[in-house]
């Protein structure tokens, strides 16, 4: 494979590695607080899910660099400045009321799942495998989140409101999903990844109308300020200050 294309398709599993890890890290803040017991245990486990789904990521990124894949994905998570992370801002917003990560989770999942469907078929045959693998997992956490986006919107006047401030708030962050990554375009050339045009184009066709039959108002598509996955809000530094204390006191740890 070529530098180029290397270093392509290491950008990208990168930001699906960190966007999967934060996002999980959020929805484990649930865990005791979810507002029954049974949804406290559904949402844990999908928690673990999005985590788990991180760390395929980042093996397949060790494979791909030459690093070794039980050591690396630790490196990377305990290891990082919030600077050198490449999640999109709508995964390290704070959990915010269940409305809301409920909401960002159904945004997500939708997003994930049309991905993967694409991945299933993506010549880089690791991806292939890995998204075939997690696609199960993903048809599970979305046909989950549905549910509670159409019982919240559908709800009481109360639950109707707090949806909607969710979805004024999240809106631009989701669409950061598409943004562009380095090597876009030669990922695309070698069927290695989808055009991320193409991506929003059939997620907005998935998820406007579910939110407008939840009688839910979509906003106009204008995107957060975050030009590129470079770019982080402080919710980013607050949450990895938590995650990574432990490691970096003790440095020469085994985990």
């Amino acid at each position: 494979m070529n530098p180029d294309l290397t270093a392509a398709l290491a950008a990208h599993l990168l930001a699906l590695a960190d966007d999967e890890l934060i996002l999980g890290h959020r929805d484990s803040e649930w865990c005791g607080h979810a507002p029954i017991l049974e949804e406290d245990i559904a949402f844990a486990n999908i928690a673990l899910d999005e985590i788990g789904h991180g760390v395929v990521w980042y093996s397949l990124l060790a494979d791909l660099v030459g690093e070794d894949r039980e050591t690396y994905p630790n490196r990377l998570v305990y290891h990082r400045d919030p600077a050198d992370f490449r999640c999109a801002q709508i995964v390290e917003l704070s959990k915010g009321d269940w409305a809301f990560s409920m909401l960002r989770q159904y945004l997500f999942d939708s997003y994930e799942k049309l991905h993967l469907d694409w991945l299933v078929n993506s010549e880089y045959h690791p991806v292939a495998e890995a998204a075939a693998k997690l696609r199960p997992e993903e048809i599970y956490h979305l046909r989950h989140t549905r549910a509670w986006v159409r019982r919240l919107g559908l709800g009481t006047e109360e639950s109707n409101q707090r949806m909607q401030a969710a979805i004024d708030e999240l809106w631009p962050h989701a669409l950061q999903l598409f943004g562009p990554l380095p090597g876009d375009a030669l990922l695309v050339d070698t069927c290695f990844f989808p055009d991320p045009a193409e991506l929003l184009e059939a997620w907005q066709a998935v998820v406007v109308p579910y939110l407008e039959d939840a009688h839910l108002r979509v906003p106009p598509d204008e995107p957060s300020g975050a030009a590129s996955r470079t770019q982080h809000t402080a919710h980013l530094d607050l949450l990895l200050r938590g995650l990574q204390e432990i490691a970096r006191l003790y440095p020469d740890a085994g985990w």
